[in-house]
């Protein structure tokens, strides 16, 4: 499923070699794959309306099926974001205004 995501998102973005995918949960029943790309390319992943994302989703969903998984998500995110770490996640959302 990986080498799925890697394969779409390469051959949509304008720099292939800043293409980063890594799994964030694997176990039974779930998985789910995050997505790093450019800046400048983050459009293109996504597509007009996201589009393009709910296709890669949908391709996952199907690949996914086929292993017997129930759910399958992808988070995109470009290369300047930085990913919480899972426990202060709560307290960064809370600094930001989110519930």
């Amino acid at each position: 499923m990986l080498g799925l995501i890697e394969f779409i998102a390469r051959n949509l973005v304008d720099d292939p070699n800043s293409v980063g995918v890594y799994e964030i949960r694997n176990d039974r029943y779930a998985t789910v794959v995050g997505l790093h790309v450019a800046g400048e390319d983050l459009g293109k992943v996504i597509g007009r309306q996201g589009r393009v994302a709910k296709s890669m989703r949908s391709l996952m969903r199907a690949s996914g099926a086929l292993h017997g998984k129930h759910h399958v998500g992808l988070e995109i995110e470009d290369q300047g974001q930085e990913r919480p770490d899972s426990q202060d996640a709560p307290e960064q959302l809370a600094e930001q205004g989110e519930p």
